[in-house]
């Protein structure tokens, strides 16, 4: 059965469906006005947005090529990534935490989601959901979570950190997408946070937002062991719209003298600012 195109009510707003002209069984999934994921569902490797692509070339890098893996993943809205990491790795086990529950209602009924092998799909607060799970339990663990048009300020301190480290198996890693702008001071106050949980922090970014000139997504990778710095920086310099790897001494560098970001000490997310709330965001 198809997608019926429209508004559903959810948790954060509302959600709308539109069908994508070009690809038949494209569907772009919005909440709020706010594009959240963009899923073929012909087609689970075509990764419409640039930051979804620059998160799979870092999953592509990871580990053994093709080899299955244990992953969560905090935020799923459409779970574009679930069906990719499926299609790419067969025989991994994945749980989605969605805090909509609302919205995961939706995407169940609507994404044949019961057709991903593997595939777990759970309401709550992501934070709890996490701390329920086994320590060394996952290979990966990607942050992708937003409540409206920010990161929640739960989902970026030291100690939600320390327990993804604690979740994640000594050869895990962790894949954190999220907006920033001029002074990246959001990039930067989040990466020390990382290093204090990960040995090793990179990201990857357009140039320009890197120069500050425009505001958009950064990809963080943080891991215990050496990332795959060459073969990333590869990839995201031969992408259709070309990103900067930044390794993590560089990462370091950038982070200066910034603070790390608690629970007691908490910091608000940047907005996704209103001349970017258009459906490809």
């Amino acid at each position: 059965m198809s997608p019926i195109p429209g508004s559903y009510p959810v948790r954060f707003g509302t959600a709308e469906l539109l069908n994508d002209l070009d690809r038949p069984d494209g569907w772009l999934l919005t909440v709020g006005g706010v594009a959240q994921s963009y899923v073929d569902l012909d087609d689970p490797t075509h990764l419409e947005f640039d930051y979804v692509r620059r998160i799979g070339d870092v999953i592509d890098c990871l580990g053994e090529p093709d080899a299955p893996m244990d992953a969560v993943h905090v935020g799923g809205a459409g779970c574009t990534l679930p069906r990719y990491v499926e299609a790419t790795r067969p025989g991994s086990r994945q749980l989605v935490l969605e805090a909509d529950a609302e919205l995961v209602e939706l995407v169940w009924s609507q994404f044949r989601l019961h057709e991903v092998a593997g595939l777990g799909l759970r309401a709550g607060d992501g934070r709890a959901g996490l701390a329920a799970r086994s320590a060394g339990s996952a290979d990966l663990v990607v942050l992708d979570a937003f409540e409206r048009d920010s990161v929640p300020s739960a989902l970026s301190t030291v100690e939600f950190f320390a327990d993804v480290a604690r979740v994640l198996r000594s050869s895990g890693s962790l894949v954190a997408n999220i907006f920033d702008g001029p002074g990246l001071e959001f990039t930067k106050r989040l990466s020390a946070t990382l290093f204090t949980a990960f040995e090793h922090v990179l990201l990857l970014a357009e140039p320009r937002v890197l120069r500050g000139r425009r505001f958009d997504n950064v990809v963080l990778l943080a891991s215990a062991e050496e990332p795959p710095v060459e073969t990333l920086t590869r990839r995201a310099a031969s992408a259709v719209f070309p990103a900067r790897c930044v390794p993590p001494d560089a990462v370091k560098r950038l982070c200066g003298k910034a603070e790390p970001i608690t629970d007691a000490a908490p910091m608000t997310a940047p907005t996704l600012p209103k001349d970017r709330l258009g459906l490809f965001s």
